[in-house]
């Protein structure tokens, strides 16, 4: 099965080795997104403002692959603090209130002490 690679740009990439995103058939697999803002290689301070980015360059891949949010039939939310997972809550429902994905949060360390989430996403094509 061919597949396509999306990038986002982000440097992490190619000092990684790894997509964005994959397309393989009618699966698209979003890797963890963090709250980077790629254009300016920012990240906000705040856990909302991050999760709201997250969510936004993970739109921005699934729009890539033919996908989008209301697609995602499954999510996973990594926090380095569990604790904090709540206070996202309203940006979630904002984005998958009325998809509801499978999704599984943990609570584990990230690559940069500035980030505060990491969300990675699998969505089916044209699944609405």
């Amino acid at each position: 099965m061919p597949r396509q690679r999306i990038s986002s740009g982000s440097t992490f990439e190619a000092q990684i080795g790894y997509s964005r995103a994959v397309v393989a058939g009618d699966w698209v697999f979003v890797s963890g997104t963090k709250g980077f803002d790629y254009a300016a290689m920012t990240i906000a301070p705040g856990l909302l403002e991050q999760t709201e980015q997250c969510l936004k360059n993970i739109a921005a891949a699934l729009r890539e692959a033919g996908s989008s949010l209301k697609d995602v039939v499954r999510v996973t939310y990594v926090l380095p603090d569990g604790g904090e997972f709540e206070k996202c809550w309203p940006v979630l429902r904002k984005y998958f209130g009325d998809v509801r994905p499978a999704a599984m949060m943990i609570s584990a360390g990230l690559a940069d002490p500035r980030m505060k989430i990491e969300i990675e996403v699998t969505a089916l094509k044209g699944s609405e």
